[in-house]
């Protein structure tokens, strides 16, 4: 059976389902050919059969049972930050000796220099890869495998190295991201990382399976991850942190925009739960979706009682998702028109309902899935999935019933996920940061052009659905030098590299407060509260805001605004 358990998380034949059973084990008797692994006291993950997903499947067991797939956040740093400023003080000089840097993305190039000690040993501490097979799934990595400090200084030695270690970044963000955080410095290229005295401990997440990508509508081609993979590696990297008895300051720059952008999903939730541990510092990236058009926000004025929302769709895409919040207490239902003027009148739910629409002229098939009371939001859902969307305008009417003056939010999915040409004709730009930027405890970062002083051109803008403040700071974002693949550099640009940055610039509080026992229990929440107060602040604007947060992220101001610095 233990064999079995671990085969089940690599076949494709097998589904994974996403279970809150808060610690009620009973929940699970109503699975049949399942096994079972636990997260924590409230999460865990089921695996059935793959033939056993159907179209009925969220009406049966709710959206929240479907992982969602997380996409990559990417498209003189140092200076602007006041981090040489800082190095240079003699009383600080904060380089990260002592922190570990997690990081849970592509992996990492570990033979490249930057992640070498002066002694030619590695700057990783341990790196798990959830893509290769490991027999014993029940040990400490769940599953995958782990390779030590030990193991990939032998590997450095060979003249075979994946022969000892054969984990490699085939894609080249993580070493994007641990690169910009811990790099040693390179003064030729004009590169440094943030805390080069850093240690890392690095998470290959395991792609996501095909049925997945197929149940979403998202291309089999695009780079994405599950949301229960994400949680074993914050689990991973938090026991970690715990068997060494280092802090930590962890970098996410994953998300997805299928979601209720309120920071209550469960691995959102997750994340703000981690964030709360002392000598632990989270941060996650905002998102690159402000200007892509794939936001939708209406009111709905109960003296018309709908609101018209109209959806471009350019030709030969087969097929996306799109979902539908609607803000409490308000119930909510939709008309379609296609561009053809095929008419489908009034979906009126009474309770949960799912829903295949055909169309006569089109080939189109769209699944509507109502979920009344969505069980993490706790608000109203629509979810609509189009396979073979005809080319043109596609009209949808959004209905609300009562006497109050509802709003409502769509969104199509992120970048990477579905085509540029498909867009709404009258997006709103607002609420777009990614699903795990919502979460209300960890760092929220955004991204700006440091050589023009000006927010990045394509960065997401909060508030959460909620209007609570994200993001919560601003980092260099635009043709920031990075590692490559071939051991070079290159210009990156996104808010990907702003929170690997931002996630250094923890680690050097982390440093100056536990390991040098000048402040021995910062939190994240702490850690915000240091960057938001030393944040550097346009006169002109009005703080916090929806691009800016706080304002824009300066180390040396964090310790200028202590006594005696």
């Amino acid at each position: 059976m233990i064999q079995e358990k671990g085969d089940r998380i690599y076949s494709n034949d097998y589904a994974d389902l996403f279970i809150e059973y808060s610690g009620d084990e009973a929940i699970f008797d109503e699975f049949t050919d399942a096994t079972i692994q636990i997260i924590d006291y409230f999460l865990a993950v089921v695996r059935i059969p793959v033939q056993q997903i159907n179209n009925k499947t969220i009406l049966s067991m709710g959206y929240s049972v479907m992982p969602h797939l997380n996409g990559l956040i990417s498209e003189t740093s140092n200076e602007v930050t006041g981090i040489t400023k800082v190095r240079n003080i003699p009383n600080l000089n904060l380089r990260g000796a002592g922190v570990l840097i997690g990081i849970i993305d592509t992996g990492i190039d570990y033979l490249n220099p930057i992640f070498r000690n002066a002694d030619n040993t590695t700057k990783i501490l341990t790196l798990w890869d959830q893509t290769i097979y490991g027999e014993n799934y029940e040990s400490n990595t769940y599953y995958g495998t782990e390779y030590t400090k030990e193991q990939i200084n032998q590997a450095l030695l060979s003249d075979n190295p994946y022969d000892i270690v054969p984990s490699r970044d085939e894609i080249g963000h993580g070493t994007m991201l641990a690169g910009i955080a811990a790099g040693n410095e390179v003064p030729d290229a004009g590169f440094s990382g943030v805390v080069p005295d850093a240690e890392l401990v690095v998470v290959k997440l395991k792609p996501a399976k095909p049925y997945l990508k197929d149940f979403w509508r998202i291309p089999q081609d695009a780079v994405c991850y599950q949301d229960n993979d994400i949680l074993f590696a914050l689990e991973y990297l938090e026991q970690t942190a715990i068997k060494y008895q280092r802090p930590m300051s962890i970098c996410v720059a994953l998300g997805t925009s299928l979601s209720s952008h309120d920071g209550r999903e469960a691995l959102s939730r997750n994340l703000t739960a981690r964030a709360e541990n002392l000598n632990f510092s989270i941060v996650v990236a905002a998102g690159n979706e402000g200007t892509a058009k794939r936001h939708y926000y209406g009111m709905i004025n109960p003296t018309i009682g709908s609101d018209k929302v109209e959806l471009f769709v350019g030709a030969n895409e087969p097929g996306f998702s799109m979902v539908l919040f609607g803000d409490s207490p308000g119930i909510f239902a939709i008309d379609i028109l296609s561009p053809s003027g095929e008419y489908i009148p009034r979906i009126v739910p009474i309770l949960d309902e799912n829903r295949e629409i055909s169309f006569i002229f089109e080939q189109t098939k769209i699944l509507v899935d109502y979920q009344m009371v969505e069980s993490q939001s706790g608000d109203q859902l629509i979810l609509f999935r189009f396979t073979k969307p005809s080319q043109g305008i596609w009209s949808f009417k959004v209905f609300g019933r009562g006497d109050l003056s509802l709003g409502f939010h769509i969104w199509l999915p992120m970048q990477g996920f579905i085509s540029d040409n498909v867009y709404f004709i009258t997006p709103n730009p607002n609420t777009t940061i990614l699903s795990l930027g919502n979460s209300s405890v960890p760092i929220t970062v955004n991204a700006y052009n440091a050589e023009t002083n000006g927010i990045y051109l394509n960065a997401s803008k909060g508030f959460t659905r909620l209007e609570k403040v994200k993001p919560d700071i601003t980092a260099p974002g635009v043709s920031i030098t990075a590692p490559s693949l071939d051991q070079s550099f290159i210009q990156v640009t996104g808010s990907s590299p702003a929170a690997a940055h931002t996630a250094g610039v923890a680690a050097m509080l982390l440093e100056w407060g536990n390991i040098r026992r000048n402040f021995p229990l910062l939190s994240t929440e702490d850690i915000k509260v240091l960057m938001a107060r030393g944040a550097k602040r346009d006169p002109a604007n009005v703080y916090p805001n929806r691009d800016w947060g706080y304002g824009i992220l300066d180390v040396y101001n964090i310790f200028r605004s202590f006594r005696g610095i």
